[in-house]
């Protein structure tokens, strides 16, 4: 198969993630999910009882990201856990943070390993495949003193080149001023440009091997506009304010809830032989982030459970983000702000 890579004088002009995030890890690794993790925190508890035979501390149970959407609960002991990454996490733990979240390689042929966290992150949170490792970048470092300040993990001389090319003032966080730029706005960047198709397709060769490199903006216009994008992205894949659709997934027949077997036909997803959601697209339900089909990965993962009111809401407001998701990529290359041929 051909591979083409006559755009790498362009790409390696770009800014490493890896060199802007200065502080980043690996996701954690417990070696025992089902005794560490579980979306219960009373099974959690006793699960956590039962294999250690102690007397369980409630102020170690913390949310954690596990799978796409799919926030569950973690006994974090660093004692207990095989590889808790204490010294990336706690900067979750201490206060209101961001990460994101990808693979410094690939292994199929098209790249789409980025996903987002606000909580300590599981190694297989993007992708479970081979070599496909989950790296966590926080936005903030905290101090970790009795002020509780906190630092944009930012690298310094990245952040003066770009504000050159934009000529705003970076400040450490978000002011009302028009003129400066905080670490959310190039967080935001970041997350609209590597959900960008054109950009995954123009350097999937150098995606395969290494963090991705992110195009400097080539001005203000240009990364407040990919800025908004991001933002949007980034609170719907965090869950922010996302409701259900009044049109996709529907759930309308009554009957045991139970996940008995999955199949996808004519856009319903039956979930037995009495009831499905109806009004799936095909384009949402074979979707990828990461290494996962979310539409169909939620719901494998409770294969044999019985779906309460809420899950079934959950998985519809799945839906309902995933095809919001396939529209604003399409927004950001229609209006050409990742590839130059298409910019007015």
């Amino acid at each position: 198969m051909h591979k083409d890579y006559s755009g790498f004088d362009e790409y390696r002009k770009g800014f490493g993630i890896q060199e802007l995030f200065t502080v980043n890890s690996v996701g954690i690794v417990t070696a025992r999910d089902s005794v560490f993790i579980n979306s219960d925190k009373k099974r959690l508890l006793d699960n956590i009882n039962e294999y250690y035979n102690i007397v369980p501390d409630n102020n170690l149970v913390k949310p954690i990201t596990y799978r796409p959407f799919d926030n569950q609960l973690i006994y974090y002991d660093i004692k207990r856990i095989e590889r808790p990454r204490n010294k990336i996490m706690r900067h979750f733990l201490a206060g209101d943070n961001l990460g994101l979240i990808t693979c410094r390689q690939s292994v199929t042929n098209s790249w789409e390993l980025i996903s987002i966290t606000k909580h300590i992150n599981d190694d297989s949170f993007v992708s479970n495949r081979t070599k496909e490792r989950g790296y966590v970048f926080p936005l903030y470092l905290y101090s970790f003193d009795d002020s509780s300040e906190r630092q944009p993990n930012l690298n310094p001389e990245i952040i003066k080149e770009i504000e050159a090319k934009i000529n705003l003032q970076f400040t450490n966080e978000k002011t009302d001023d028009k003129n400066t730029f905080a670490p959310i706005d190039i967080f935001n960047y970041i997350y609209a440009v590597l959900y960008s198709p054109s950009y995954r397709v123009k350097y999937k060769e150098f995606l395969k091997i290494d963090f991705p490199k992110v195009p400097y903006p080539k001005d203000s216009q240009q990364f407040q506009k990919l800025s908004a994008f991001g933002e949007t992205l980034r609170k719907l894949h965090l869950f922010e304010n996302v409701t259900s659709s009044h049109q996709l997934a529907l759930f309308p027949a009554k009957g045991s809830n139970t996940i008995e077997s999955l199949n996808f036909k004519d856009d319903n997803v039956w979930i037995n032989k009495k009831q499905y959601f109806e009004v799936v697209p095909s384009e949402v339900w074979n979707y990828y982030i990461g290494g996962y089909q979310p539409a169909q990965k939620w719901l494998k993962d409770r294969k044999g459970g019985t779906l309460s009111s809420d899950e079934i809401e959950h998985y519809q407001k799945i839906i309902n983000v995933l095809k919001l998701t396939i529209g604003i990529q399409k927004h950001i290359d229609e209006e050409g702000l990742i590839d130059d041929n298409k910019r007015n």
